[in-house]
């Protein structure tokens, strides 16, 4: 019976994690490109970005194409900024936005 109170405290402790919503970059060297993106839950994101692309699902055909070139080891995954928390979601919405574009122009980056 210890499965269902370890699993069902495992699910306590992930709705209590703290959420940080930010902004990312992926970049490829090899190919010399940046792309930007911002995630509402940023500690979740690069294993999602990872699945599309290894899926050959990457809504990216940009990135999906580099992917397919250059491989996983190519391309690195990086925090540019983390938000501080917001509570109106349209208020997160919104500041996401303005540092994307921030970042997508001081980086010369494409949209991810």
């Amino acid at each position: 019976m210890t499965t269902g109170q370890d699993r069902k405290a495992a699910v306590t402790a992930y709705k209590e994690r703290k959420v940080s919503a930010g902004v990312y970059a992926l970049r490829c060297v090899a190919a010399g490109k940046v792309w930007v993106g911002a995630a509402p839950d940023l500690s979740t994101i690069q294993n999602r970005l990872w699945f599309q692309l290894k899926q050959n699902s990457s809504p990216s055909r940009d990135l999906q194409a580099i992917w397919n070139e250059h491989g996983a080891d190519s391309l690195s995954f990086e925090i540019l900024e983390r938000l501080e928390e917001e509570t109106l979601v349209y208020a997160q919405r919104a500041a996401l936005k303005k540092r994307v574009q921030h970042w997508r122009e001081a980086l010369d980056a494409a949209v991810l």
